[in-house]
């Protein structure tokens, strides 16, 4: 009787080593397909919608934002080399505020002559932007959280997918940050490489920029809050509620840059 139960006590021990497994395996979550969505068709521009400096909402002054071959193209061929501060951010036509977004960019040619210094191998894109259709016809920027991108000059270490924040302020390391830019711990990407940018932005809580992959930033408790060039009363008003969403808008500031593969993943 004894040898018996020495024989059944590491069948029973196998048996328990599978049931075991079995059981763990049920309670791994099944994860459910990422699906993305396309903002950009690489055909026309017929989802977007364009504010210029000096001009009024759907206008797009100059051909600046145009699609070719795939790609929504920042183009200054109409501008005869004058920049004249006509900033220009181009917006998805609906708002979102749980999502991941990624694209690729590079920077192309050369900027406009009379485009500011730190504009050269600038742009951005702007996150809970305010509505494009409330954009003053001499506004700068829109009220928002900006990852801008920046390429490098062939020579300095410049960061990309930093934060600035037009009429925001944000958290870190729970503190509020009321400087205007903070810089990311990104690599400097020279030439006219593609560069893949991703966001992931949940809500108030949470935005985390990544560059080909790699995490380079992340703050929390986005705000408004801060120094703005339009509506002053109305933002003061606002400051320090919380920013859950808005729009995406990317943008033109006298250097030509080019954006392809625009996708979205709503959380």
């Amino acid at each position: 009787m004894i040898t018996r139960c020495k024989q059944l006590i590491p069948i029973l021990f196998i048996a328990l080593i599978i049931s075991c497994k079995q059981h763990k395996k049920a309670e791994i979550p099944i994860s459910k397909s990422e699906s993305w969505v396309k903002l950009f068709n690489g055909k026309d521009l017929n989802d977007w919608i364009v504010k210029i400096k000096g001009h009024p909402v759907g206008e797009n002054y100059n051909n600046t934002f145009i699609a070719e071959n795939g790609v929504l193209k920042v183009n200054y061929k109409s501008y005869k080399d004058t920049f004249n501060n006509a900033f220009g951010h181009i917006y998805y036509k609906k708002p979102f505020s749980n999502y991941r977004f990624r694209m690729k960019y590079r920077f192309t040619g050369k900027q406009l002559s009379d485009g500011a210094a730190w504009a050269n191998r600038n742009s951005g894109i702007m996150i809970h932007c305010e509505n494009p259709k409330n954009i003053g016809l001499e506004q700068n920027f829109p009220v928002s959280i900006e990852v801008q991108l920046l390429g490098g000059n062939g020579v300095d270490e410049r960061s990309t997918a930093n934060l600035c924040t037009p009429g925001t302020h944000v958290e870190m390391q729970g503190a509020l940050q009321t400087e205007h830019c903070i810089s990311s711990s990104s690599k400097t990407y020279h030439g006219e490489q593609w560069i893949s940018v991703e966001i992931e932005v949940r809500k108030d809580s949470i935005i985390k920029h990544y560059i080909n992959d790699e995490l380079v930033l992340q703050y929390y408790k986005p705000q408004y809050g801060g120094k703005v060039d339009y509506n002053e009363d109305f933002w003061k008003a606002k400051e320090g509620q919380p920013v859950t969403g808005g729009y995406i808008s990317l943008q033109s500031e006298s250097h030509p840059v080019e954006f392809k593969d625009i996708e979205i993943l709503e959380l």
